[in-house]
């Protein structure tokens, strides 16, 4: 650990909310100014306590340690438990302990003695993280919750020295028996214990990080000086040629500039089938190559990396607040003053009703029972079991507002091309008229446009291509603006275009007519083949549709949430996608700059609004909703400005990430309510005198313990439509 990461200050200034941050261990919110705090990938991190700091920074070295604690003070508290045995079974006999210990000739060898022995080691070595934490909320000025377990076990602890060694000091008369050094060590013992479990559940929630982190190979091969060399995969520069071998990690982010293969992606997006790759095709750090050996340019490097970035988000985000964690923390702030103050009031009015030893006990259970662990684990325990189940289905979430917002989601608005459509035109309909043949029609559209660089020409090759078509070669290529394409193949005058290109040779089309009509209503743009006088067909082409979005758009309005669909497209076609999908409202002719205005209009209506697109032409309109809703590969995260990026091309995780959004600020709520709860009843009664302390102790570890529990039982939420469906 750098220790100039690690600031100690001691200048006292109001807290204002700015001033305050969330410990990302603990929960507890400290003062930025005095606090504790660490920097990792950029953003620096604040801690209650030096515990919360070294867990933050070595998680396994500190739950080693924890083990050790723990194992002494269990070992103490059985120990204390076999000495009740046995002085029960001797006094059972008639004995007393000191006839039946082994060593009874021994005067300073008393019952006493023997707790005070026993209890020691568990009160400064068990305990000894306590103490440091105290410490440190004190010379920081940021009281948590081991200054008071600190406290009232000390007071428990060294109270019993006194009646043991110094019993002429106390303003009461006290005998040996009137020690509270068991009650001191079980509840060391059932803190640390509490806090070991938790530390255990924790770890198996929190895996989404570790597993991302472990995709970073170690070793990359670089092409310096014309030699290929192994070299740490830190130690890769931007423009550098790397060689990726079968079965090897990807060790950055580039462009592959010779050779073909398949990459399996699915740790980083959580698509299962391999992709496809060839020159020219962008792979991403961290990724698994299959069974082909190539080369790739490096393009972004280190923290810039596509992995990188990704881990970053899922940090900060279970690292983040939810609005309704507010309160919590607020209540937080004032909870630990009030609480001493309470514990104090008890021991001073138990006291003066006659009996010191009971208000003792009441002191020691109002610091106990009053630990604010569960409200402070409440938030952060759901959202790091949230955000690592995103994570792992290839949904990133930004941080606990969006969660929050997520849930009264009443709109969702879907951008039409590259979301609820592929991005790229594809043939749909093929007509021969006459006695041309489908293949004829589409051989000879090919041929003309097989030189040509129009998104629709390309779809025409690529149909020709998926069926296998020879083409012959193609001369004289005229393209005719606003018409079409003429070229001629084999001594024919072939055309490729609208009505208007044939109406100026005097071509009748009125054969293709019904056809056109019924082609275009549909939204699809529809293109006459010709061969000198002769019609010979009709070729359709459209951006079609994923063959998911459908299921995805009645999945949320079968939770009551309104779709529309947001277009620059002209109506008829953005209306004929629509239909197809199940979306009733339709907003089209929309400029790229006006989308965010549409955005805007919604939300005036009153209705939290979510805009599902792209993230690159939508950023406006993304980043003006309430939750912007990305949906890109893993290679432009860095591009993103959504609030969730889906990394995988998969309108169903809109579904899945609104779900697991929902699910996540459920158990918060669980939380933020039991832990509420356990407080507002476990204080009074302790205050009371009904509530021994290591009852408090047990309670107060099994309720943090709980809300950690019931968090983790959120990856066992089935949030996804078919292709997910048991996540």
């Amino acid at each position: 650990m750098n220790p100039s990461h690690i600031q100690h200050s001691h200048q006292q200034q109001a807290l204002a909310p700015g001033n305050l941050a969330k410990d990302p261990i603990c929960g507890m919110m400290v003062d930025k100014s005095t606090a504790l705090s660490q920097e990792r990938g950029g953003r620096r991190y604040y801690f209650c306590s030096d515990t919360c700091l070294r867990t933050f920074v070595s998680p396994e070295r500190e739950l080693k340690a924890l083990k050790t604690r723990v194992t002494i003070a269990l070992t103490g508290v059985l120990a204390l438990a076999l000495l009740r045995a046995g002085a029960f079974i001797a006094l059972a006999a008639g004995a007393t302990l000191l006839t039946w210990a082994p060593i009874p000739a021994l005067p300073w060898f008393t019952w006493g003695i023997w707790l005070f022995l026993l209890v020691t080691p568990v009160q400064f070595i068990g305990g000894w993280s306590f103490y440091k934490g105290a410490w440190n909320a004190i010379r920081t000025r940021n009281i948590n919750m081991d200054f008071l377990i600190a406290l009232g076990t000390s007071v428990a602890y060294f109270y019993s020295v006194a009646v043991l060694f110094f019993p002429d000091v106390l303003p009461v008369k006290v005998a040996e028996r009137d020690v509270y050094f068991e009650v001191s060590a079980v509840i060391i013992a059932f803190v640390l214990l509490g806090r070991y479990m938790e530390e255990i559940i924790k770890k198996k929630s929190s895996a989404a990080v570790r597993r991302l982190l472990d995709l970073k190979p170690a070793i990359a091969h670089v092409v310096r000086d014309g030699q290929e060399v192994d070299l740490p995969a830190e130690s890769v520069m931007a423009g550098e040629l790397l060689i990726v071998k079968p079965g090897e990690k990807i060790p950055t982010d580039g462009q592959i500039s010779e050779g073909r293969t398949t990459v399996d992606e699915s740790m980083l997006t959580g698509e299962s089938m391999p992709v496809d790759k060839h020159p020219g095709s962008a792979v991403i750090g961290g990724t698994l190559n299959g069974s082909g050996v190539f080369s790739f340019k490096a393009s972004r490097i280190g923290a810039d990396t596509a992995l990188a970035q990704i881990i970053r988000m899922v940090e900060e985000a279970q690292a983040s607040t939810a609005q309704i964690q507010r309160l919590a923390d607020q209540v937080t702030g004032y909870f630990v003053p009030a609480v001493v103050a309470v514990a104090l009031l008890s021991l001073v009015g138990w006291s003066l009703a006659g009996s010191f030893a009971q208000g003792l006990l009441a002191f020691i259970a109002v610091l106990i029972i009053s630990c604010p662990c569960a409200l402070g684990v409440a938030t952060p325990a759901a959202l790091m079991v949230g955000v690592g189940k995103g994570a792992d289905n290839g949904i990133l979430i930004r941080g606990g507002e969006v969660l929050e917002r997520a849930e009264k989601l009443g709109t969702v608005v879907f951008d039409k091309t590259g979301t609820i459509t592929r991005g790229e035109p594809n043939v749909t309909d093929l007509i021969a008229l006459g006695t041309a043949l489908e293949n004829e029609v589409l051989m000879l559209a090919a041929a003309v446009e097989s030189g040509s660089e129009h998104p629709l020409g390309a779809a025409i090759v690529r149909a020709a291509a998926h069926r296998g078509i020879r083409l012959p070669k193609a001369g004289a290529i005229q393209g005719i603006a606003g018409h079409g394409i003429q070229g001629n193949v084999d001594g024919q005058e072939i055309r490729l275009g609208n009505r208007r290109l044939f109406a100026r040779q005097g071509i009748a089309t009125d054969i293709a007519e019904p056809h056109l009509i019924r082609l275009e209503a549909d939204g699809k743009t529809c293109m006459l083949v010709g061969a000198g006088e002769r019609l010979l067909g009709v070729i359709a082409v459209a951006d079609t549709i994923k063959p998911e979005a459908a299921e995805a758009i009645a999945a949320l309005q079968a939770s009551g949430i309104e779709v529309v669909l947001l277009s620059g497209d002209n109506r008829r076609t953005a209306e004929a996608v629509a239909r197809q999908v199940g979306i009733e409202r339709v907003i089209a002719e929309v400029l790229p700059d006006d989308k965010a205005a549409v955005i805007r209009q919604l939300q005036g209506d009153g209705q939290v609004v979510a805009m599902v697109g792209d993230g690159v032409n939508d950023a406006p309109a993304l980043a003006t909703a309430d939750i912007g809703i990305a949906i890109g590969s893993g290679s432009d995260v860095a591009k993103e400005t959504g609030g969730i990026i889906l990394l995988k091309n998969d309108v169903r995780d809109v579904v899945t990430a609104i779900r697991l959004s929902r699910a996540t600020m459920v158990k918060i709520k669980q939380n933020l309510f039991w832990a509420f709860i356990y407080n507002s009843i476990g204080i009074p009664i302790a205050a009371f005198g009904l509530l021994n302390p290591i009852i408090a102790a047990a309670a107060m570890a099994l309720s943090s313990l709980s809300v950690i529990a019931n968090s983790a039982l959120l990856k066992r939420a089935r949030i996804g439509l078919s292709q997910n469906a048991g996540t």
